[in-house]
């Protein structure tokens, strides 16, 4: 095993690009999997004899299932090689895609959903930690990064080019061209990714310790405080536009998609480095950009400017949150800390919406950066409080923060963590 002593002995020490794109693609798949129906409402309700709101139940279904699922199958499969898993995984949303695409039956289709969420929540919680497995600790954040760019590329890039190739080749040639690339990513994933092994039953942390570790629950509260701000105005916003006399909201969701790819790139750049700092910031700008929309809105250059901001912070926050997350478990347990973050934001997701109908319903549409304030501040508030455990100036695994905010007391000292011999912070008088 070779320990990485310092920050600039690993600078030379190139990513495995070819094995952590093959994950970025299954986050990718994952994302587009689950968004497609939303935008093919009216194209897939005729087929299938049901209401358009029956076909966005198909995203519910999906959704529910992953927050459902993430928990216990990652538990029940943390034996198993882990290459294995994975595969097992993208063969689901073979299977559910191609399913969707020949059903002619809405009960069919929605068992199908709820298998590709099934998967969907066990192949969230084995990315980050299967990303970290793969570099020295101190890359940890910028392999993870990678990965999670799946995402911002499917819901910025992949899903409106999803939806343009369902309306030039239809729906079901659509789904069917998802299924086809899973079974293809399979084959790049056996070719790129290492072999992990599962976890011997004698070796396994029990879930309930791994989230009583020091860090854990800070890093899942900041998620579900994120999502649930998030959610509750992303979910409104073509309401929110329309009332300040914005009415071109795809440009708007452009604006912020564009933007998620620029935040999560100057994630990647900075995380290693300055992930404390990064993180403060991103969730600092997210919190201040929503006093600018209750109340500059009507200003639509300010619109505009304040909704690209947000999607720059929104973008890295995720990754900078995970790396903080898999720092906290260690390697070797991220995917049993991961699958509880996959529950958390799946209830984020679900608890910002509803945040945000009620107040919508109740207080108007005006009210919805005012309810989406305090949960964004609760997140800033619990980093800046974190600081010895969850989010760290000294990160456990990696090197100090990068300046004066390095603690003048703290050494880095070599110590077992996951898969990897990683370096620890020691204070004056700590004991080792």
């Amino acid at each position: 095993m070779t320990m990485f002593s310092t920050s600039s002995q690993v600078k030379g020490v190139r990513l495995p690009w070819s094995g952590l794109l093959a994950l970025s693609c299954a986050a990718f798949t994952a994302v587009m999997t689950e968004l497609l129906p939303a935008g093919l409402l009216p194209a897939m309700a005729p087929p299938l004899g049901v209401a358009e709101s029956r076909i966005g139940f198909l995203v519910t279904a999906y959704a529910a299932a992953s927050f459902a699922a993430a928990v216990p199958v990652t538990a029940a499969l943390r034996g198993l090689p882990r290459r294995l898993v994975l595969s097992g995984a993208l063969l689901g949303f073979a299977v559910s895609n191609a399913l969707v695409a020949l059903s002619s039956s809405y009960p069919l289709t929605f068992a199908a959903r709820l298998l590709a969420g099934a998967m969907g929540g066990t192949l969230w919680a084995m990315l980050a930690g299967y990303a970290a497995r793969m570099v020295p600790a101190e890359r940890r954040g910028r392999a993870i990064a990678v990965v999670l760019a799946g995402i911002t590329l499917a819901l910025s890039l992949g899903v409106p080019a999803g939806t343009a190739l369902a309306g030039a080749v239809g729906w079901r040639a659509a789904f069917g061209t998802l299924a086809a690339l899973a079974v293809l990513l399979v084959g790049w994933v056996r070719l790129s990714v290492p072999a992990f092994p599962g976890e011997p039953a004698h070796a396994r942390v029990p879930l309930t310790r791994v989230a009583r570790r020091p860090g854990i629950r800070p890093v899942l509260s900041v998620t579900l405080f994120l999502l649930l701000g998030h959610q509750v105005m992303y979910t409104y916003i073509a309401p929110f536009a329309a009332q300040v006399g914005y009415g071109r909201t795809g440009l708007l969701l452009a604006v912020f998609g564009t933007a998620t790819v620029a935040g999560i790139w100057l994630t990647g750049v900075l995380i290693d480095r300055w992930p404390r700092r990064t993180l403060l910031v991103a969730l600092a700008l997210f919190a201040g950009v929503l006093p600018v929309l209750g109340l500059g809105a009507g200003a639509h250059a300010l619109l505009v400017g304040a909704v690209a901001v947000w999607g720059m912070a929104f973008g890295g926050a995720p990754t900078l949150i995970q790396t903080a997350l898999v720092d906290a478990s260690g390697p070797a347990d991220a995917d049993v800390a991961t699958s509880l973050q996959t529950t958390v934001y799946n209830a984020g997701i679900a608890a910002g919406s509803l945040t945000g109908g009620v107040a919508l319903d109740s207080l108007g549409v005006g009210a919805l950066p005012w309810t989406a304030l305090a949960p964004a501040v609760l997140a800033l508030a619990t980093v800046t409080a974190g600081r010895r455990y969850a989010f760290p100036a000294v990160r456990r695994g990696g090197a100090p923060e990068a300046g004066p905010s390095a603690e003048p007391g703290a050494v880095a000292v070599p110590c077992a963590a996951g898969d990897h011999v990683v370096r620890r912070s020691v204070r004056d008088g700590e004991r080792l």
